[in-house]
């Protein structure tokens, strides 16, 4: 890795973070039905910083569950990895409701579609939203985010990374090139 340049300081995360708490809450028209799925990682805390906005917005406290999606991944041995079968950590009923799955940053597509796979497989939502803090580009499938903290054009040698307090010890977006 080169040089790392900061796109986002803590500041600047917590307030997108909170716009897209506020933009969840107007497209859902409240709290109805609302559940924040993470998708592991850095979607976890990052959808539970959403619940504290909400709560804090409404006096709801929206339901989080936090999904591992290993297992349904198209690209397993690139990545190395073992499966795993335990993909969720259900809490709440999910059919029916508006899920709203959360991620650190989209690239190519693949792990949402794989998020959904994974949902579908377990349950039948109404609908099934997106919600990112960092839009970088270069899709390889038609998916797009609901709700986005910052578009960040890149080129396919550049690495943008989400960095939270509890996971990194500092709290940021960096942008980086790969060597």
């Amino acid at each position: 890795m080169e040089k790392e340049v900061q796109i986002m300081d803590e500041a600047a995360l917590n307030r997108s973070i909170k716009r897209i708490s506020h933009e969840i809450l107007e497209s859902n028209k409240g709290c109805e039905n609302l559940v924040l799925v993470g998708i592991k990682r850095r979607g976890v805390p990052i959808a539970e910083m959403i619940k504290e906005n909400i709560k804090q917005i409404e006096g709801f406290d929206v339901p989080v569950c936090s999904l591992d999606i290993k297992f349904y991944r198209d690209d397993l041995s690139k990545l190395n990895t073992e499966p795993t079968l335990k993909t969720f950590d259900i809490k709440e009923e999910l059919t029916g409701k508006t899920i709203v799955l959360v991620d650190d940053v989209v690239y190519t597509g693949r792990t949402v579609r794989a998020a959904m796979d994974a949902l579908l497989n377990n349950a039948r939502p109404e609908y099934i939203r997106l919600a990112v803090i960092i839009d970088r580009g270069h899709r390889q499938l038609p998916i797009r985010a609901d709700f986005v903290g910052k578009n960040i054009p890149t080129s396919k040698d550049e690495h943008v990374a989400v960095c939270l307090s509890d996971i990194d010890g500092r709290a940021g977006v960096y942008l980086s090139k790969n060597s």
